[in-house]
């Protein structure tokens, strides 16, 4: 299967995971809205989720996949297994580890991760009770991202794109079966976190055994895999997972700020999450597993065409996607969750943190199609280094900003560090050699940069045509958004076309092309990467 291929696999049950999730969410900011029970369930959700972005999917992948792909490259797939039963047994022993600790100290913890919340002891003591219920999908999740990481390297991608759509639909089910009989809306959420973690992990243990590649549990041991994997896991987490520490920061920050700005930051933080799960994450673990064989069998050049063509499928997705959501923040959030609980102000609010956060849309997305040009090659070194920079900007800046544009100032500090973080990571691909802008990169670049410059006029337009239909009746919302999406895709698609920034035949052969690894076993190496 070429990288095309892979990368539609990916975004499509990312996309459907998105969905879902916004069925998920539009229910929550009817149900909590912004008030003190969603800061509380908010904080205990980004928690594990940080912890299993930044460790498990994050720094644990970017060290596990390039060594289980090695191993499997090198000495074949029981080497490989070996591999990953090995990395599965130290994982589970960190993880009791974490997970008993946290349960024990959670009240001290939460001086740290939501200081600003101890001013009110009935919110600051819903958040300890809710992180403690949510806290064992880190467990689950972590030992799920394994997993997925082993697919991911025999080219197996779907089982692991499709698991996020189980925790919306666990929620969903939640909230709408125990939401009513639980103390608050709150905890019915926080229980369907803990079951989809189980979930998740179930349907990946099942994907693993049909592929042929069920993991034994064994007693965790110090061997040289698991030696050079501890070696790794380390730097690797704050290179694979700035983003995440950055937007982490963000939220101990807004903490501080008044009731509702976690709540703010959230929902902004889901929309602009659609883009960079469906195209960043999907380049992203395409690419990794690609470079990392590649890269072992002596394909310099093979390599370097795939960090182009990713760059640029990424930008074209990625750049038109900011615009829109810059352009048309306010009629999107009031279309999606203002009922019930999520009144206008939510709207405004939330609005302003979304343009901030699309800003850095394109940032967030380049950075993992970057990344993997580095751990592939097993340089942690650089992207912590540069972590380290990103991470100290996007704090001095929180607290700069906080001061003069409240929650918007966060979202706006991530953005500002997000661009840095790419600007720092090509630098350090190009003076190694291992990456150049092809003439075909920077042409598209130019074509998509001008194909999204007119799709804002169009939207801007169109948004001040349909602003009585924009703010009538739900329904009138409903379509004057339909349209708004509508013109702004036909506007893009017809200009990039018109530019030059895509050939059809290219997308047709991308998504056509496939090899009898994807469905005989794994991929060799020759396969070849790209779009076209």
């Amino acid at each position: 299967m070429a990288m095309g291929r892979w990368i539609v696999t990916v975004g499509g049950y990312t996309l459907g995971s998105r969905v879902v999730g916004f069925v998920r969410d539009i229910l929550i900011a009817w149900t909590i809205g912004t008030g003190p029970v969603a800061d509380a369930f908010f904080v205990a959700l980004r928690i594990p989720n940080f912890m299993r972005a930044l460790f498990a999917e994050g720094a644990f992948n970017a060290a596990f996949v390039p060594q289980f792909a090695g191993a499997l490259e090198r000495d074949g797939i029981e080497a490989a297994r070996d591999v990953a039963e090995e990395a599965l047994a130290l994982l589970l022993t960190a993880l009791l580890f974490v997970v008993v600790a946290a349960q024990i100290a959670m009240p001290w913890l939460m001086y740290v991760l939501a200081p600003g919340f101890a001013d009110d002891p009935a919110k600051f003591d819903l958040t300890v009770t809710l992180t403690r219920i949510t806290f064992p999908y880190l467990l689950f999740i972590s030992l799920a991202a394994l997993l997925g990481g082993v697919l991911n390297s025999l080219y197996r991608f779907a089982a692991a794109a499709a698991a996020p759509i189980l925790l919306n639909l666990c929620l969903i089910v939640a909230l709408l079966t125990i939401g009513k009989i639980t103390e608050t809306p709150g905890h019915a959420l926080a229980i369907g976190v803990a079951v989809a973690g189980v979930v998740q992990f179930v349907w990946l243990i099942v994907a693993c055994s049909r592929v042929g590649m069920g993991l034994r549990l064994r007693w965790p041991r110090l061997t040289p895999s698991v030696r050079k994997l501890l070696k790794v896991i380390g730097p690797a987490a704050l290179g694979a997972g700035v983003a995440q520490v950055n937007l982490f920061v963000s939220v101990i920050i807004a903490s501080l700020l008044p009731d509702g700005a976690v709540s703010y930051l959230y929902y902004a933080d889901r929309l602009n999450q659609v883009p960079i799960g469906v195209v960043g994450v999907a380049v992203g673990t395409a690419l990794l597993p690609l470079l990392s064989r590649q890269i072992r069998s002596n394909e310099a050049a093979a390599a370097s065409h795939s960090q182009n063509r990713a760059i640029e499928i990424a930008f074209f997705l990625a750049l038109p996607a900011a615009v829109a959501l810059i352009v048309s923040a306010e009629p999107i959030m009031r279309v999606l969750f203002e009922r019930g609980a999520f009144d206008a102000g939510a709207t405004s609010a939330a609005a302003g943190a979304l343009m901030a956060y699309a800003a850095g849309l394109p940032a967030f997305v380049l950075v993992k199609v970057l990344a993997p040009g580095f751990f592939a090659r097993g340089d942690t070194r650089t992207p912590v280094i540069i972590a380290v920079i990103c991470v100290a900007l996007n704090v001095g800046l929180n607290l700069a900003l906080m001061h003069v544009l409240g929650h918007i100032g966060l979202a706006l500090s991530l953005s500002i560090a997000g661009w840095l973080n790419v600007i720092l990571l090509a630098r350090g691909l190009h003076r190694r050699g291992h990456f150049r802008v092809d003439a075909r990169l920077k042409k598209r670049l130019i074509a998509i940069t001008g194909a999204s410059a007119l799709m804002a006029v169009v939207l801007f337009v169109l948004g001040m045509a349909l602003d009585s239909a924009l703010s009538g009746s739900q329904s009138m919302r409903v379509v004057g958004l339909a349209v708004l999406v509508l013109g702004g895709l036909v506007a893009y698609v017809g200009t990039a076309r018109l530019f030059g920034a895509f050939k059809a035949r290219e997308l047709i052969s991308a998504l056509r092309r496939r090899d009898e690894g994807a469905t005989k076993g794994p991929v060799t190496p020759d396969d070849g990467p790209g779009l076209a």
